[in-house]
């Protein structure tokens, strides 16, 4: 008897050239910290991105999101103004530097954070508080948000914004890579992220300066000295040389794995578009999304649930959308302003399969089981 696999929401999925990149690090003994992979992953971001950036990869992406609040001088005392509708380790940094986090609800086109709310955030923090230090504006699912209208308000204001990018990258917005549309922005390559190296993160600078702190930071702030001297606290946060290598063989595939995610979604919605009851993350214009994780919204919690269920009772993974920030235990005394909107898309938004490695027949399993839910 056959037994059905288990079909996961966001899988890794390996190129095939990754080992080779592992093999080297081990033939050459560079299982230190540093070598030869971290500058050349280091160097295929930076061209795959363009735009002149500097790139320091990093443990992780939160780590990446804690250098970057460094680098801006964010400091005990601070206010960080934060998309709500993210994952929390956007807002977890903020907390790390003794800073606090001021959430801003989504606008109903992206998702995103909402530019009209982020002013009034801005005008009410500066009147009753002090200027925010901060802006975290995320590219939700890998959706590109308003970074025109966002950048703007910024610039009006001079706060700095740091650029979640951890679900996109491959993502565009009126042709330039999402990661170098603001003053800093982040990568991540957690395994469930378009491309993986297990665990790791990517910072993403303007000037080779600014890298270099970054680097230095990172690496537990040694001072240039025979002995181990630091005038500085830093972190452990650089990538492994191995780690790295599997980094390399992944970015040979990542416009691949773009476009088998793009793929899925224009499944999904070819089947369920008909449906009166059903919405989908779309792009708006200028926006190129890599579609890491395929959303709907349907038109009831219930429904939602429903379809959840129905998926779970065939071993097939799907996930609600982000709880927001403004309503998690941890963050619930904290400064929010909201619409509504993110609490919607919690309640009644499904995250449905994704993974660049799902199989024809694994989407047809997918679709059959949702088109069998009661009262789609």
């Amino acid at each position: 008897m056959l037994t059905k696999t288990k079909i996961y929401l966001s899988s890794p999925h390996m190129g095939g050239t990754e080992q080779k990149f592992v093999n080297e690090a081990f033939e050459t003994n560079w299982i230190a910290p540093l070598g030869p992979n971290v500058d050349g992953f280091e160097n295929d971001i930076k061209s795959f991105l363009g735009n002149n950036r500097e790139v320091a990869v990093l443990s992780s992406g939160t780590a990446s999101i804690h250098l970057a609040l460094e680098l801006l001088d964010v400091k005990r005392g601070d206010e960080v103004l934060c998309q709500s509708f993210t994952f929390s380790a956007s807002a977890n940094p903020i907390i790390y530097q003794g800073a606090s986090p001021v959430f801003i609800d989504s606008e109903k086109d992206s998702w995103n954070m909402c530019p009209e709310l982020l002013e009034i955030a801005i005008q009410d923090r500066i009147q009753k508080y002090k200027k925010p230090k901060a802006i975290i504006a995320v590219h939700l699912y890998g959706m590109p948000y308003k970074a025109k209208e966002i950048n703007a308000i910024a610039k009006k204001y001079d706060i700095p914004v740091i650029e979640d990018s951890a679900e996109a990258l491959g993502s565009t917005y009126y042709n330039e890579a999402c990661g170098t549309l603001s003053d800093i922005g982040i990568l991540s390559f957690n395994g469930n992220k378009i491309i993986t190296t297990s665990g790791g993160g990517a910072l993403i600078i303007k000037s080779l300066k600014l890298k270099d702190k970054a680097v230095f930071l990172s690496t537990q702030a040694r001072d240039n000295a025979p002995h181990y001297q630091h005038s500085t606290i830093g972190f452990n946060y650089r990538m492994s040389n191995v780690l790295a290598g599997i980094g390399r063989g992944q970015m040979e595939v990542l416009e691949d794995r773009v476009q088998a995610r793009r793929d899925n979604f224009k499944f999904y919605k070819k089947h369920l578009e008909k449906f009166e009851s059903i919405e989908f993350q779309n792009e708006a214009e200028g926006m190129f999304s890599n579609r890491w994780i395929t959303c709907i919204k349907t038109d009831s919690f219930s429904k939602r649930e429903a379809i959840r269920q129905t998926l779970l009772k065939d071993d097939i993974e799907s996930r609600p959308l982000w709880k927001p920030m403004h309503l998690q235990p941890v963050f619930k005394d904290n400064l929010h302003f909201t619409n509504g909107v993110s609490e919607d898309l919690f309640n009644k938004g499904l995250c449905l399969p994704s993974g660049s490695n799902l199989s024809p027949d694994d989407l047809a399993r997918i679709m059959e089981n949702i088109l069998k839910t009661p009262k789609l």
